[in-house]
């Protein structure tokens, strides 16, 4: 598989903003269940526990990452189903995301969007969120198939020289 990467970067007043959408042939309710219940993140990023309100705190056990390590996850605004603003601090910095979901007759576009403070890395984090945004579809659509080396680094380039 040679996946095509799909990813633009938008200057904004703040940053920058890497967005990559897919496309499901299914409703906005069943893709948000996609990207919010437990038992459904698991098939693509990780299982969470806790209260996922607006203000409260996840952890999410990124189990596609090596030695499966929990994650806090902030939940900063819940718009079922359309969008959902999470952000977190780790090591490498802030993490500011956003998933925004359309439905048009019974066909739903997710609109994956990290918010950036600096454009370094950019050639790092874009292949990853292809990555995990094919598992998701894979994970919805029972497609599968999906490997990292199919992204990493033969992606890098075209992230960079955005």
């Amino acid at each position: 598989m040679s996946p095509i990467p799909t990813g633009r970067l938008f200057r904004t007043g703040d940053g920058t903003d890497l967005v990559l959408t897919r496309t499901f042939r299914a409703p906005a309710g069943d893709v948000w269940a996609s990207v919010t219940e437990p038992e459904r993140t698991a098939r693509w990023f990780g299982p969470w526990e806790g209260d996922a309100a607006p203000g409260h705190t996840v952890k999410v056990r990124l189990v596609f990452e090596d030695q499966q390590p929990w994650y806090d996850l902030r939940i900063d605004a819940c718009e079922p189903p359309r969008r959902l603003a999470v952000s977190s601090l780790d090591e490498h910095g802030a993490w500011r995301l956003e998933l925004l979901l359309e439905e048009v007759d019974g066909v739903t576009e997710l609109r994956f969007v990290q918010h950036l403070d600096t454009e370094e890395g950019v050639g790092e984090i874009g292949p990853g969120w292809e990555y995990y945004l094919d598992l998701l579809v894979a994970s919805h659509d029972g497609s599968g198939g999906v490997s990292f080396d199919d992204y990493y680094p033969s992606m890098r380039e075209h992230y960079q020289n955005l």
